[in-house]
């Protein structure tokens, strides 16, 4: 019998979440840092939270603010070399609070360089092309320190990619043929980098700042007042009494709980220290178990609204509406959780898996009756989004009613006293968001925030949350969102060469030549003429595009992996005729498939190490698993109806696509799994591989063509289930 690991404690998630991903790898520190750190990171999350509801600041400044705190706090919170991150230390004159002086220093000095520009933002435009001595310098500080910032929080992989850039920046001409160019100075890359809005403080950092920090905020707020537990108990009850239930709870959560996350380790942790056990429980392999989980978990950053920030990088790259952005999501993201869900079904068939028995699954009753409030931040969310309203106001409306809900509402039961207070202070928000009550409503907002608490104490109204759990969700959000602020600001530098040299052009020329070459050989070797010229270069194209993505995903982290490749690759693929929104989600989905592509494939380690499974199976089972992820985006590529906003959309193409899209990747699960209705024979599942090839190439002859091909598997299965039926029966 399987041996089932014990439950993971909250120690066991935080210490295996800092393992496998570098930014939750933080130092601990002692007082007088630990209450400096701790207010620095409440007043970070405070600033944001105030500016989503009540105005964003000038451009410059607003970047600035988050830039200055978000990199003078890595240094407090990140200790220079692993060594020092699980060491606490002592306070002493040499390092107040265990922080060495030095860290105090590099802090202060890059917080100085960041708020340089804002400062002398109104004699900028004089500036620009024409830096003092003062700008040179500050600027030289900045992106010194800001390299060490990045390295301390993600590792050397980014700074080196940006390192690699800036020389190539200095150095041009000394590179080969196209890669060629005149060069620049020290001091005219720093202009560049520093003085401009095209480098550190671009739009990377602009959309950290402006959304993504508030999305993290809230998914943090809304998982610790329980609406992570309240989806988990759903997926349990929609999938949880089937064959194989566990694994399929784990496909249904994951998604689930991924719109709060948008993080493939967290989601993987989180939802897999419930569902690993489970799974391991009813027979299912250690290997087998972890791989479900990371596959399903990496789902989260394709899972709309959030996104793992992408959604909200493409709005200002795209210019589209959000709400185009999270529509555009649906479809690819279902194919993705579907693709792995027939995978555990068929293998729960095969090898004959139980479902959860009926005292082993949640009663749903009880579940919604004790955190039914829960679900009112989301709902409030997602209707102002839907609504038109901006991503950051949605966002700011999420948080207040997350904290509405969590100080008001108490998990065990909901009072008659806590419903008022509910519903009151969801009044007063809705009046400060739309009531345009100016001075008063600021007044109003901040007596509302301060009293609450103090007001629920003496009511005798116990929430989820106090007051000090609020304060250190808070500190914990900003937490989170000081890797991807610094990754952004470093991607800032990648993107500012690109733009003073030119090199994206380059890049796509010779993306472009080589998938050239290769449709000049291949097309004549095709049979019946099924794909033009055309179509096998964008092929090419594409398959060497998604290479790289992984590769570069492999060892950065992937928001800032789709940042470099929109910069560098995407532009190769709109000149091939794909449409921009299409381009953008290319790259994106093959940066997330990084996660569980061995050899680094930090999700399923991370889950691997849950179930006491080998690294390197797990990861080999969770790309196989998470094989539809790697075809859908081909596709959207060919057939962009799949991504319902593209141009001349059409709901026939839509249709097409989409079914033959579903059957393919039943048919392809089916192949890996060797089972459809009973065991598969090595024929059948080379056919049907070959059939959901034709199933998935978008069209309605190769459409029909795959299901002709499929249809006798199909048909002796039928036979030997009925056949077997009887003797089963027996």
């Amino acid at each position: 019998m399987t041996a089932v690991p014990a439950p993971v404690d909250e120690r066991k998630l935080q210490e295996l979440e800092e393992k496998f991903d570098p930014e939750m790898r933080f130092r601990p520190v002692v007082p007088p840092a630990t209450h400096v750190v701790k207010w620095l990171l409440v007043t970070l999350s405070c600033f944001h939270y105030y500016t989503a509801g009540f105005g964003l600041l000038r451009e410059t400044t607003h970047r600035g603010i988050h830039l200055a705190f978000v990199l003078g706090l890595i240094f407090l919170v990140f200790a220079f070399s692993k060594r020092g991150q699980g060491t606490q230390r002592r306070s002493s004159w040499a390092a107040p609070g265990g922080v060495p002086l030095a860290d105090w220093a590099l802090g202060i000095a890059v917080a100085v360089s960041v708020l340089y520009v804002p400062y002398i933002f109104d004699e900028l435009a004089f500036r620009v092309g024409n830096p003092s001595t003062l700008d040179v310098a500050m600027g030289s500080i900045l992106i010194v320190v800001l390299l060490e910032a990045t390295r301390r929080a993600m590792g050397w992989p980014l700074p080196v990619i940006a390192i690699v850039f800036m020389l190539y920046s200095l150095f041009g001409d000394s590179f080969p043929g196209l890669l060629r160019h005149s060069g620049n100075t020290w001091s005219q890359l720093v202009n560049h980098q520093y003085l401009t809005s095209q480098g550190i403080y671009g739009i990377a950092v602009g959309v950290v700042a402006t959304y993504v920090f508030h999305f993290v905020l809230f998914g943090v707020l809304a998982t610790r007042i329980g609406l992570g537990r309240l989806f988990l108990d759903i997926a349990s009850t929609i999938a949880g009494r089937y064959a194989g239930g566990p694994a399929k709870v784990s496909v249904f959560g994951s998604a689930m709980f991924g719109m709060l996350s948008g993080s493939s380790v967290a989601n993987a942790v989180t939802v897999g220290s419930l569902t690993i056990p489970a799974m391991i429980r009813v027979g299912y392999p250690r290997h087998f178990a972890a791989a479900v989980e990371a596959t399903a978990s990496t789902g989260g950053q394709i899972t709309p609204p959030v996104m793992g920030a992408a959604a909200f990088l493409m709005i200002e790259f795209l210019g589209l509406p959000y709400q185009s952005i999270i529509l555009a999501a649906i479809v690819p993201a279902f194919m993705h959780f579907f693709g792995v869900f027939m995978q555990v079904h068929f293998e729960a068939k095969r090898t004959g898996l139980r479902g959860l028995t009926p005292d082993e699954l949640p009663k749903l009753s009880d579940s919604f009756r004790r955190r039914w409030p829960t679900l009112i931040p989301l709902a409030l969310l997602i209707s102002i989004i839907v609504s038109g309203y901006t991503p950051y106001l949605a966002a700011f409306s999420g948080i207040s009613s997350a904290m509405i809900v969590g100080l008001t509402t108490a998990e065990i039961r909901n009072t008659a006293r806590g419903m008022i207070a509910l519903a009151i202070l969801h009044a007063i928000l809705l009046a400060l968001m739309f009531g345009d009550l100016g001075h008063a409503g600021v007044a109003l907002f901040v007596v509302t925030i301060v009293v609450t608490p103090f007001a629920l104490k003496r009511l005798d109204i116990r929430g989820r949350i106090d007051a000090v759990s609020l304060i250190e969700t808070f500190e914990t959000g900003a937490k989170y969102a000081l890797a991807v602020g610094a990754a952004a600001a470093t991607v800032g530098i990648v993107i500012g060469v690109v733009t003073l040299t030119g090199v994206g052009f380059k890049v796509s020329f010779i993306i472009t030549s080589a998938a050239q070459s290769i449709a000049a050989f291949v097309t004549p070797w095709v049979p019946f003429g099924l794909f033009t010229p055309n179509g096998v270069m964008l092929f090419a194209a594409l398959l060497m595009t998604g290479v790289v993505c992984i590769l570069m995903g492999s060892g950065i982290p992937t928001t800032a992996n789709y940042l470099i490749m929109v910069t560098v690759a995407a532009p190769t693929l709109v000149q091939l005729g794909v449409e921009p929104i299409v381009a953008h989600f290319f790259v994106f989905y093959y940066g997330v498939l990084a996660d569980i592509t061995p050899p680094v494939c930090i999700a399923a380690y991370a889950a691997a190490g849950m179930a006491g499974s080998e690294p390197f199976r797990t990861g080999n089972t969770a790309f196989r698993l998470g094989l539809g992820k790697a075809l859908v985006p081909f596709v959207f590529a060919f057939s962009p109806a799949l991504l319902l906003v593209t141009k001349n959309f059409a709901w026939s193409e839509f249709f097409v696509t989409f079914a033959g899209c579903a059957l393919g990747i039943v048919a392809l699960g089916a192949a890996l799994s060797r089972f459809f209705l009973v065991g598969m024979r090595l024929w059948e599942r080379w056919l049907a591989v070959f059939a959901a090839v034709l199933l998935i190439a978008p069209g309605l002859v190769s459409t029909l063509v795959g299901a002709a091909l499929v249809a006798p598997i199909v048909l002796r299965h039928l036979v030997a289930l009925r056949a077997a039926a009887p003797a089963t029966a027996s």
